[in-house]
């Protein structure tokens, strides 16, 4: 049976760019509507009040009630169309519909004033995001417990016979909507705002209560939203009709992401479930569920429902590993004070290169990891794995940067990663050595570059509008750090700013004072990238500095002030950055087309002499 599919036009965007790149106003504006919340929530009678998440649409906040229940608090931001603002209750309704003692229940809707709340039992834990930024790739035996619950729910939401007396689906199951126990090793699943009645059943019929219901339009236009499309599959980002498949993709994206350390579906290509140790009708299963050919993704879907629960009942012990070897140096340094990264890279030339669309050629922010929800379609999956492998360091208290460089004989990558937390290094290696890999998979010529910085450093200077000049505050300089280190006696190592010429997609053109002073600060030994953004009513100077010759510290500073003294001069609005590598210390690396099979052991015991036992079926 063949359906029209109509592309759905509302993307889902659920980053937030980081306070400290909002101007002094829209931050002050954040910042009272956050306490405005609180206010709100202590006047309801909640205490200890604690904003835990904000996206695009709202904020959420977590308080405790007079009787010492933990309650989470969904706020809509009052900006909002109405239109959106409504699908707050719609969640409401959605969520009664669902008892299953793995999702929160439902406590209550309220409006109070114009502001609408959705109260929610809160599930213990952390999201599984959080989990896998902390820990990289989880364990053999963990992705398999945590696949059992997730099936568990899934055939819980597609019977006919729960409240709602039709199947559910979620519409956006990715790691971040699941709350993790670690003691008891659950999960609970949360945030549903795609949620929807299904259209089609799991064997695409249509699900209808009469036979008026089957003749009208409504099963004609697909009911589904857009979840995130990190995580959902082809039907769902197309805007089929709505069905439980959609819930099976979202259920491998995020199996897959926990499993490989991405942040992701799409590196599964490059990097397939087969060769991430796991057990090999897992893996084999889950790179089905994966696979472009819709046939064979709905034969491993009935398979992963039918069959977790015999996969579970597999003894499966934790097996002692090695901590990951970096495939491109990481420095771990201690942190002076608290770092908030954003990721700063020439992507849009990156994704032309692949053919993309050009949706966003009038926007020119910083913060682009907002938009790749809007560009992503027409690349390569590989080419997005890639893209959000970059994104996902910027997850991790790092400043730094990274040239790729695309050759017919391999890759050749330049890098400074200075990691600020010695306690994140395995999981940020295993995210570096991800990224790599995956560039290894791409097959074309081109240079891709990044700067990683910290945000809570960026200079901002406010003006009335594009005609006026900007004017430095009092005081206002740029930051940078001092360390020494060895005189580079070939003068050929040392990396220029210029190295690779002007970034074509990069529209603002400098004044000559400051490319002067930059053209002299490449002389002197250092490490570091300075990106300016200007708006019409507002200037961002984002930096990282590290001199490597305290010797010419006086010179240094001099120019990094000449610099900020020629700012008034800046005309026109854009971006242009430049970054400055240590030394040329390039690694090269051959193409791959994917990583070789790697299983879990037949005989664990064989692999580990003191294993830790553990039964998954417990998971249930």
């Amino acid at each position: 049976m063949t359906q029209a599919q109509a592309p759905l036009q509302q993307f889902y965007i659920p980053e937030e760019q980081s306070i400290y790149l909002l101007s002094h106003d829209d931050a002050k504006k954040l910042k009272d509507w956050v306490a405005l919340c609180t206010t709100q929530l202590e006047q309801l009678g909640y205490r200890d009040i604690e904003l835990i998440g904000k996206g695009a649409y709202g904020f959420v906040f977590s308080g405790v009630t007079a009787r010492d229940a933990q309650y989470v608090f969904k706020f809509t931001r009052v900006t909002l169309p109405q239109h959106l603002q409504d699908r707050l209750e719609e969640e409401a309704f959605m969520l009664e519909q669902v008892d299953h003692s793995r999702v929160p229940r439902l406590i209550a809707f309220q409006r109070l004033r114009n502001q609408s709340i959705l109260v929610m039992e809160r599930a213990p834990g952390e999201n599984l995001e959080e989990v896998s930024l902390r820990e990289g790739r989880l364990s053999p035996r963990l992705v398999v417990r945590i696949a059992a619950q997730l099936a568990d729910i899934l055939r819980s939401l597609r019977q006919e016979s729960g409240p709602a007396g039709r199947p559910i689906v979620h519409g956006d199951i990715k790691p971040s909507n699941l709350v993790f126990d670690a003691e008891r090793e659950n999960i609970a699943l949360i945030d549903w705002g795609s949620s929807v009645f299904a259209q089609l059943d799991e064997n695409q019929q249509f699900v209808a209560a009469n036979v008026m219901e089957l003749m009208s339009d409504n099963l004609q236009q697909t009911n589904a939203r857009l979840g995130d499309v990190y995580f959902i599959g082809e039907e769902q980002l197309n805007g089929g009709l709505s069905s439980p498949r959609f819930d099976e993709q979202g259920v491998a994206g995020t199996l897959y992401a926990l499993a490989s350390g991405q942040s992701c579906r799409f590196g599964h290509k490059a990097i397939p479930a087969t060769s991430l140790g796991l057990p090999m009708e897992f893996a084999r299963m889950l790179d089905g569920l994966l696979d472009p050919d819709p046939e064979r993704r709905r034969h491993a879907g009935d398979y992963f429902l039918k069959e977790m629960p015999r996969i579970a009942r597999t003894v499966m012990f934790d097996l002692e590993t090695s901590p990951p070897t970096p495939m491109v140096p990481v420095w771990v340094r201690p942190a002076k004070h608290e770092i908030d990264t954003v990721v700063y890279s020439s992507r849009k030339s990156f994704l032309r290169e692949e053919g993309a669309p050009e949706t966003l050629s009038d926007v020119n922010d910083v913060q682009l990891d907002r938009y790749y929800k809007n560009f992503m379609q027409g690349m390569g999956e590989t080419e997005k794995a890639f893209l959000a492998a970059v994104s996902r360091l910027g997850k991790y208290p790092v400043v730094g940067g990274l040239a790729v460089r695309w050759e017919t004989d391999g890759i050749y990558i330049d890098t400074s990663l200075n990691l600020h937390d010695s306690h994140l290094k395995t999981a940020f290696v295993t995210a570096v050595n991800n990224m790599v890999n995956l560039a290894r998979a791409i097959y074309r010529r081109g240079i891709f570059k990044s700067c990683l910085f910290n945000a809570r450093d960026t200079l901002h200077i406010d003006r009335e509008g594009p005609h006026q000049a900007f004017e430095l505050s009092p005081g206002m300089r740029l930051p940078y750090e001092v360390s020494a280190a060895p005189e580079l006696e070939d003068r050929s190592r040392m990396h220029s700013y210029f190295e690779d010429g002007p970034d074509p997609e990069e529209f603002l053109i400098l004044p000559e004072e400051i490319m002067t002073s930059l053209e002299a600060l490449n002389t002197i030994h250092h490490t570091g990238m300075i990106i300016f953004e200007a708006l019409p009513n507002h200037l961002k100077i984002h930096s990282y500095y590290r001199l490597l010759d305290p010797d010419r510290e006086e010179e240094f500073r001099r120019r990094l002030d000449d610099i900020l003294s020629a700012i008034g001069l800046i005309e026109g609005l854009g971006v242009s950055g430049f970054m400055k590598m240590p030394y040329k210390d390039t690694k090269f690396f051959p193409h791959i087309e994917r990583l070789p099979e790697r299983y879990y052991p037949k005989n664990p015991r064989t692999e580990d002499s003191s294993p830790t036992v553990q039964r998954v079926e417990d998971a249930l």
